[in-house]
């Protein structure tokens, strides 16, 4: 079986205006909210840093300035740090800016995911590469990415994410229709419709916000018209992708991942992403859990708000 060229960059698009989010979001990216003490994105970068990806590009807004203030060197910080001897902090705010090789490139308009991965050609150029949303974290322990660029190496094409959901959410996501492979959790995709009603979707495995891709998405996201919402999907020009034989850059897999997702692109899912994740840190836990339990305990009969 032959071996395709590995993946070496990932492709972070950024550049949303973080409506769901407002007022925090006018001046602050929704990408910068923290997860307890750090930032959804770096959590993002982590992941794709773990997979071995070390070239990052950020694909970003006029807005995202902090998001490049956040993985670049803060020096008078860091001396104020240095001169107190407090080195757990000192290292945690240089690590933002020792985690990979950044690069940014600002998508002028919001016209979409598609477009957003479009604005990546010049600095991916004819190689596979890596795309994650800045919504969608994976836990550490579930190396979700990795898997998927092993698929990528043996059978070629592109690869997305796929997970199960209920019916009723089928239409807030890119929904797959698949047929099996040889392996339990990799499947061929052979249609892919964005957002749709739940009678009329294939199925209930939807994309998540992981993909590697072949360099040939490029070509057709350029003569890719807007689709729903009158934007360039890029579920649109995957299924091109999915109808052409894999010499030619075709075929899309999908890796069906039954671990640990944590969705903050809407603020009931991010408030359990804080909670969660405060809930396992061991600095945090001992003092926090048992003033959750109590506070659950006094209110849960109550109305928000009553004690």
């Amino acid at each position: 079986m032959a071996d395709f060229e590995p993946v070496l960059k990932a492709v972070v698009p950024v550049a949303g205006l973080g409506t769901r989010f407002l007022p925090a979001t006018k001046a602050t990216p929704k990408e910068m909210l923290p997860i307890v003490d750090k930032p959804a994105i770096q959590y993002v970068v982590e992941e794709a840093v773990n997979a071995g990806l070390v070239d990052v590009l950020m694909i970003t807004g006029r807005s995202k300035r902090s998001i490049e203030d956040h993985f670049d060197r803060a020096y008078e910080l860091e001396e104020a740090l240095r001169a107190k001897g407090d080195e757990d902090r000192l290292a945690s705010v240089c690590k933002s800016s020792d985690l990979a090789i950044m690069h940014y490139v600002r998508q002028g308009e919001p016209k979409g995911l598609g477009h957003a991965v479009l604005c990546a050609r010049q600095h991916v150029g004819n190689e596979p590469f890596a795309v994650l949303l800045g919504d969608d974290m994976i836990d550490h322990r579930d190396p979700l990415l990795t898997r998927m660029m092993d698929v990528r190496s043996r059978l070629g094409g592109s690869v997305v994410a796929l997970m199960e959901v209920d019916p009723d959410q089928v239409s807030s996501y890119g929904v797959a229709a698949v047929e099996p492979t040889d392996e339990d959790d990799v499947v061929k995709i052979t249609d892919l419709v964005e957002k749709p009603p739940q009678d009329e979707a294939p199925s209930n495995w939807i994309i998540i916000g992981r993909y590697v891709c072949d360099p040939r998405v490029f070509e057709v996201l350029d003569r890719t018209p807007p689709g729903r919402g009158g934007e360039i999907q890029l579920t649109d020009a995957l299924l091109t992708l999915a109808r052409m034989p894999v010499e030619e850059g075709g075929t899309v897999y999908g890796v069906k991942f039954r671990g640990r997702r944590y969705d903050t692109g809407n603020k009931q899912e991010y408030l359990r992403t804080v909670v969660q994740f405060a809930a396992e840190r061991p600095d945090l836990a001992p003092e926090f859990m048992p003033w959750l339990r109590e506070f659950v305990r006094k209110n849960h009969d109550g109305s928000p708000g009553e004690s």
